[in-house]
Order: C-alpha cells, then sequence, then structure tokens
C-alpha cells in the first residue's frame, strides 16, 4: 500500500472549528508501478521523484495502488503533471480510475509544459478505500508527480517549489526527524564508479564506510540505465596499485548503448560492494540536505525516491561522487561551472570569454531486428525529420547529446532528457516511414530515461588541473591518478546544428591526444570544506582538463585514493589538507604499494 498521510488544518471561523482533510498520494509511492518507472532526475526542481510511462511508444501496464480515506464524503481531486512535449500538445496522455471508474479528465496533453496542479472535479467517497489505477494511453513518457484529494472543495495546492515541499513535508511528515543511520568514517555520496571506487577502496582500509546512491543500481553511466562504456586505461598507470577495484567494476566492453541490459554488470557491481564487511550500501536515496557545525558537515540527510521515507548519515569525512557537486554545492563549497576565459586560466584550448557552455547528456538508444514487420506512431509533436536531414543508425552512440550550454545540466536536466527523446522518436518514426528496406523489421529495444551526464559543477580544490599541467606532464610531488584519455570537449555537430539551430542533439569533437599524466591529490578535495574530499567528473579541474579526466576508470581511481586518503585522515585525525601537508608520503606509499611505516595493509584493523 502506498505510503499515504492525512492532514488535519484546523481553520477557525467566527467560533466554530472545522476539520480540513487533505489525502496525499505521492505517485512514486504506489504499491504496484506496473510498467511505470520512478525518475528522481528532476528532485531539485519538483522537491519529489515521479512516475513516468515510458513506453517507447506502447501503453505501459497500469500503476495501481489503494487509497484510505479518513471520511465518507465529497472530495476534489488534484492531479500534479504536465504535458513534456506542448508542440502543440504533447503524447504523454493517461488517466486516473477509481474502483474502474475513470475520474477527471485525461490527463498530461494541456499545452503547458509547467509542472502544475489540475483540477479533476469532485467525487463522492463512499467507501474507506477504493482502488486507484493510473493508466498510460500511449507509451509515451506520460508522467505524475502526485495526487491530492481534498474534502476543502474549494482548496487550491500550492504550486511554488518552497510552498509544496512544506505542504508535502507537513502531509507526508518528512519534516520529522529523518531514521539516523549511524555513525561513519566515510560517508560516500554517489554510487558511480568513482562512488563505489571510493566506498570499497576506504572499507578496505578499515573504514566504517556508508555508499549512498540515488538509483536501484550502482555504476552510473556504466549501469544498465545508462549505459555507457568504461573509458581511460588503468594498465599505464605509474602506480600499479590503482586500478584495481576498477578492474573489479569492469565487466568488459559492451560498448554504448548495448540493448542487452545485464552486459554492464549491475548485480555484480552490487554484489562486490556487499561483500565488503565494512561498508554498508543504501541504494533509492536521494541526498538533498548537510548539515553543517563550525564548517564542517556533520551530516547529510536523503530521501527514498519511492517511499520517502528520510534518513540521516552522520561522518567524520564525506566524498561527493555525486558528479553534480550536489554536497559540496549544499554544503558551501567554492565550484565552477561552465568554461573559463583564456585570461583566466591562460590555456590555448579556453573559451574566448568565460560562459556557461558544458558539455551535455546523453540518452542512448537502440533497435533490434525482429521477424515480422512493425509500425511506429506518427510523433507530430518531436523534433521533425527529412530526406535531407535524418540520421540513418540502427543504435544510438555517444554523439546524440543535448545540453551545450542552452540548457543547464543540473535545473534543466528534464528538458534535456526531454528533448533527447523528442529526437530519438522523431528519427525514429522517420527511419520506420521512410526507408522500410532498412528498418521495416526493427523495433526499439532500449531508449534511456535516465540522462548520461558529462559536466556540472566542479568543487575547486588546493589545486586546478589545467590543460598545462595535463600537455607537459607535469609531475607533482601528490601526483597520484594517472590519466590518459585525450582532452575530448564536445560541441554540436555543424550539420544538426545547420537543421536545429539552438536544438542541437548531436555532437562532435576533437580529440587532443596527450601522453600519461598524473592527477595531484589535492584536486580531490575541497579548498574550503574541510572534511569533504571528491572523486569524479566534479574534481578541481578547469573545463578544458575536464574533458581528459571525465572518463570513468579514470574516475574510478580517483575513488581508490580518496578512500586511502580517508583512511591516513582517520588515523591522525586530521583533514584531507592535513593529509597532504603533513602525511604525504604515506599517502603516497599506499598508493605505490608499499607498507607506510606502522601499518600493515593487509590486515586493517576494524573501524580505523
Amino acid at each position: 500500500m502506498a505510503k499515504i498521510k492525512i492532514l488535519f488544518l484546523l481553520l477557525f471561523f467566527s467560533s466554530a472549528a472545522f476539520a480540513q482533510k487533505h489525502v496525499y498520494v505521492e505517485a512514486e509511492s504506489f504499491s504496484d508501478k506496473g510498467g511505470w518507472v520512478t525518475d528522481q532526475q528532476s528532485f531539485v526542481v519538483i522537491g519529489s521523484s515521479y512516475l513516468m510511462a515510458h513506453g517507447m511508444g506502447r501503453p505501459v501496464k497500469d500503476a495501481s495502488t489503494t487509497v484510505k480515506f479518513p471520511a465518507k464524503g465529497k472530495y476534489r481531486m488534484w492531479v500534479r503533471t504536465k504535458d513534456w512535449a506542448p508542440f502543440p500538445t504533447g503524447p504523454g496522455k493517461f488517466t486516473i480510475s477509481l474502483d474502474g471508474k475513470q475520474a477527471g479528465q485525461v490527463m498530461g496533453a494541456s499545452g503547458d509544459d509547467a509542472w502544475k496542479w489540475y483540477d479533476a472535479g469532485v467525487l463522492d467517497i463512499s467507501k474507506d478505500e477504493v482502488k486507484l489505477v493510473m493508466k498510460d494511453l500511449t507509451g509515451f513518457n506520460g508522467r505524475c508527480d502526485a495526487i491530492l484529494f481534498t474534502d476543502a472543495l474549494k482548496f487550491t495546492p500550492p504550486n511554488t517549489l518552497k510552498s509544496l515541499n512544506d505542504f508535502r513535508a507537513q502531509v507526508l511528515h518528512t519534516s520529522a526527524t529523518a531514521q539516523d543511520a549511524g555513525q561513519f568514517d566515510l560517508v560516500v555520496v554517489g554510487g558511480g564508479i568513482a562512488g563505489t571506487c571510493a566506498a570499497i577502496s576506504a572499507a578496505r582500509m578499515g573504514l566504517k564506510t556508508a555508499l549512498i546512491q540515488d538509483r536501484p543500481v550502482l555504476g552510473g553511466n556504466n549501469s544498465s540505465e545508462i549505459r555507457v562504456h568504461l573509458r581511460g586505461d588503468v594498465d599505464k598507470s605509474h602506480y600499479p596499485k590503482l586500478g584495481r577495484i576498477v578492474r573489479e567494476m569492469d565487466n568488459g566492453d559492451p560498448g554504448n548503448g548495448n540493448p542487452n541490459g545485464q552486459e554492464y554488470g549491475d548485480d555484480r557491481k552490487i554484489a562486490i560492494v556487499k561483500a565488503e564487511k565494512n561498508l554498508k550500501l543504501f541504494l533509492n536515496t536521494h541526498v538533498y540536505k548537510v548539515e553543517m557545525k563550525d564548517g564542517k558537515i556533520t551530516a547529510v540527510i536523503g530521501r527514498n525516491i519511492s517511499t520517502n521515507v528520510e534518513t540521516r548519515f552522520t561522518g567524520t569525512y564525506f566524498s561527493d561522487c555525486t558528479g553534480d557537486g550536489t554536497v559540496g554545492y549544499l554544503a558551501g563549497a567554492d565550484f565552477r561551472h561552465g568554461r573559463e576565459s583564456k585570461a583566466e586560466t591562460g590555456e590555448s584550448l579556453a573559451a574566448e570569454k568565460a560562459d556557461s557552455f558544458t558539455l551535455g547528456t546523453s540518452n542512448l538508444w537502440a533497435s533490434l531486428e525482429k521477424d515480422t514487420v512493425s509500425s511506429f506512431p506518427e510523433t507530430p509533436w518531436a523534433l521533425q525529420f527529412s530526406d535531407e536531414y535524418h540520421v540513418d543508425e540502427t543504435k544510438a552512440d555517444w554523439e546524440w547529446e543535448t545540453g551545450f550550454g542552452n540548457f543547464n545540466t543540473i535545473t534543466d536536466a528534464e528538458k534535456i532528457r526531454d528533448h533527447n527523446l523528442r529526437a530519438v522518436y522523431g528519427n525514429w518514426s522517420y527511419l520506420k516511414k521512410n526507408k522500410p528496406e532498412k528498418y521495416a523489421k526493427r523495433e526499439l529495444a532500449w531508449v534511456a530515461y535516465i540522462g548520461g551526464k558529462r559536466e556540472s559543477r566542479r568543487i575547486i580544490g588546493d589545486h586546478i588541473l589545467t590543460q598545462m599541467d595535463i600537455q607537459e606532464g607535469k609531475l607533482y610531488p601528490d601526483g597520484t591518478v594517472t590519466a590518459t584519455w585525450t582532452i575530448d570537449l564536445h560541441f554540436p555537430d555543424e550539420k544538426n546544428s545547420k537543421y536545429f539551430e539552438g536544438q542541437e542533439f548531436f555532437a562532435s569533437t576533437k580529440h587532443i591526444r596527450v601522453a600519461p599524466y598524473t592527477i595531484p591529490y589535492r584536486c580531490f578535495y575541497s579548498r574550503n570544506i574541510p572534511n569533504l574530499f571528491m572523486a569524479g567528473r566534479n574534481i578541481s579541474t578547469t573545463h578544458v582538463a575536464f574533458g581528459s579526466t571525465r572518463v570513468m576508470r579514470t574516475c574510478g581511481m580517483m575513488g581508490e585514493v580518496v578512500g586511502f586518503a580517508a583512511a591516513v585522515a582517520k588515523k591522525y585525525n586530521t583533514t584531507p589538507r592535513g593529509v597532504y601537508q603533513d602525511h604525504l608520503a604515506e599517502l603516497m606509499a599506499i598508493v605505490k604499494d608499499e607498507t607506510p611505516p606502522g601499518q600493515t595493509l593487509q590486515n586493517p584493523p576494524a573501524g580505523k
């Protein structure tokens, strides 16, 4: 049964008091989600997850739950949804029924792309419990955030983010004391390759470690949800120990967008993590709040993306491996977003003027050959293709990319994903209709609905890696991770820009080759939040240098170093900066696979 709370608000008129009853149903908390999927990517914008009917043009199975009412009588029903492709109206149509009878109008095709409440009319509730069903009508990504029943027939639910969050917290009691997950030596937020490797590394060094991930799988871009292959070399490292955990995570090279999701090894990744005795895994948990004291992070709070249960994680050290730099941002860490100018960095590849341009987000897709001819719906709401311009491919690769400064990769994550979907579906509809000799028996096998991000915030550390560091191969005393990937900065494909100016979804790049170089440890901790590490694509680099450091095997080795450094910091009760200033020799000995003085790496003390 969905977690549904009832809020009684007392309204006083003259000398009488009237009880106002609200029954608030979070769509993501439905007891049976059917074929609908949970999407948390826009939590920072709408304050919650939502359900989406991702059927690739085929209606998905109904989602259902049981709703309990505190009293029988008349209730007005409100539905919070949007039209995700209002051109002029989109395909995300769905209906809601109670005990088999449709309630209100068809939702999801209003022509308005803003999330808001829609009045579904007054209902006569004659039973204590009713079955609520959401029926998808198209398979084209209809979505629902919440459903509200209120006996205050003139009440309109709040819609602005703050007021809605306050209302939701009152109804669902999310403002009450969060569950206590316990005290940890290291709390790692973000379960991509970088975060997973950081957590395993720390746990194997004897630290009590928490790994928090906001999806049901680990691996981030290398998971079955996104399906990007691993890049960067581990066998060219100056330090052979680095990359050992990355190799454990590596499931071979299934390529980008492989139609078989099992090729990405989700279960293996989770099994490796769960085998660590010092490591606790928390999946489906979105961290959205931090607690601070004396400038340090003392705890983070996460909300389960389906149940909305909140959990509090206290720790000595924290590692932001979110990619978006979420923990650092919430804690007030210094960060950069977008491109620096040539005048600021002295880099020949930097922009003439600083701007908000970032590398984009990909939603990959793949098709498979079938035995019979199939059709695909018309898509007038999607991007429109022609004989003159279309993409004649049976699957996507990295080039399918949106968000080159015209979208913010954090706050516009939903818009970016939706634009990618409009491109995929529009192109596929064209191919099916106009190239039957190649595509008549092909069907879409998989389309990613979770975006594969490349760039967003970069948290500033004591060293900012630059193009010169990379190309000159500077070896700093704290040089740790050996990186090998080219300086790989994407930009809109010229032909794509010609036909879709300002709406590009296809990328090009120029690979600037580099010799293997090392990334200083000082890039892996915040310069102004004293107990915050970071690993992954949010480390301390310029935009240009980021073009080389961002690939996943390299990011995984960063995580391994963070685990080592956290152990040294804990041993001496110092900060990440203190490790560099006072204990660098010991950290480098670990990285080099040498036994530091007074420590046996093979058998570290439990909990130390």
